[in-house]
């Protein structure tokens, strides 16, 4: 049933994000470095932004995880306001 609510009340998979944020981290670093190393100043700059912009969104990540189940509910709470009466 639709409520017109779902766009506040929808639901992120924030731990398939923090695994995946992780590992473009992972990438981002390797990436910085290994441009730097090689001489490569433009792109070791594209891999640090894009390092700064992952870490920003991990801890985001992090901070809604870490707020419980108000922002990630479990099967248990439905996703939606019940309808009032009819």
């Amino acid at each position: 049933m639709r409520t017109g609510s779902e766009p506040m009340t929808a639901r992120s998979a924030l731990r398939a994000r923090f695994w995946l944020s992780v590992w473009g981290l992972v990438w981002a670093v390797f990436g910085t470095a290994a441009f730097a190393l090689v001489g490569r100043p433009g792109w070791a700059a594209a891999c640090g932004v894009l390092w700064l912009v992952i870490t920003v969104d991990l801890t985001f990540i992090v901070r809604h995880m870490h707020e419980g189940p108000h922002y990630q509910p479990g099967p248990d709470i439905p996703p939606y306001r019940p309808p009032g009466g009819r």
